[in-house]
């Protein structure tokens, strides 16, 4: 069985939808490689460990820079708990504490 990816819930789906277009394409290019190849042989710099259970697939477009972050599930999934615009170098703590909140309710 292979890897699949896929959102928490519906507020996740809304984050993904905000998204500029070219930068949900790069989403969901990303995603068909870890279904396709296995989440172990797709690194940097598509995806970063962040901490803990907790890493980011990296998203670049026309309009900036985002990131959709995610924790491994049972039965090989990746589950996307938060998706936002990057505005800084650094993944602010804000969005690193909401998904790590979110992401208690992942099995």
């Amino acid at each position: 069985m292979g890897w699949t990816v896929e959102t928490l819930n519906e507020t996740v789906d809304s984050e993904v939808e905000a998204l500029p277009e070219d930068m949900r394409a790069r989403l969901a290019r990303i995603a068909m490689l870890i279904e396709e190849k296995g989440l172990q042989r797709v690194g940097e710099p598509h995806v970063k460990h962040l901490e803990g259970r907790l890493w980011e697939i990296r998203l670049k477009g026309r309009s900036g820079i985002s990131r959709a972050l995610y924790v491994t599930a049972v039965g090989k999934r990746v589950v996307i708990v938060r998706v936002f615009v990057k505005k800084t170098d650094k993944t602010p703590r804000r969005e690193i504490e909401i998904a790590l909140s979110r992401a208690k309710s992942v099995q």
